[in-house]
């Protein structure tokens, strides 16, 4: 494999700006964890939101998918979404890894996130309040975008935070 072909290009402002917009406007999100019983890989719909050093979502203690991140923070999450026409594999997706952190349960804190999170999720209003529901803030480590064919781009923490 010495003459192994590196597929990805350098990163510039437009994968950037490709890779930012994807988490700003995702509302939903693959999330790949390590399930904690067997360790086999695991992976759930969450709904989503972005925040200014990355994204977060709002989780049950019931999920399986909770329990993985409580036992093993590490996850990685796939955003973008196909588009109306054309092949799915054409359109930009963005995988990212991260590492969970559950925030503060603080009832002054919990408000101001639970207000962000109805204004782009008002359907949760239904749940939002239920006692074993957390939100979860994911530290973005780095990041995969393929922005279509032969645009591929090895993302840093840097180039995925807003500015």
């Amino acid at each position: 494999m010495a003459n192994r072909i590196d597929p990805t290009r350098p990163v510039d402002e437009e994968a950037r700006a490709i890779a930012r917009d994807l988490m700003r406007t995702a509302r939903f999100a693959a999330l790949g964890v390590l399930d904690p019983e067997s360790g086999a890989p695991f992976v759930s719909r969450i709904a989503l939101a972005a925040t200014p050093s990355g994204v977060m979502t709002l989780v049950s203690d019931l999920s399986i998918h909770t329990r993985a991140l409580r036992a093993d923070p590490r996850a990685s999450l796939l955003v973008g979404e196909p588009g109306a026409k054309g092949d799915p594999l054409t359109h930009p997706r963005l995988t990212l890894r991260c590492d969970a952190r559950f925030l503060d349960p603080d009832p002054a804190y919990r408000a101001d996130l639970r207000a962000a999170w109805l204004a782009l999720h008002p359907k949760a209003q239904l749940y939002v309040d239920f006692a074993d529901f957390r939100f979860v803030a994911f530290d973005l480590q780095d990041g995969h975008l393929n922005a279509g064919f032969g645009k591929a781009y090895a993302l840093d923490r840097n180039d995925l935070t807003v500015k």
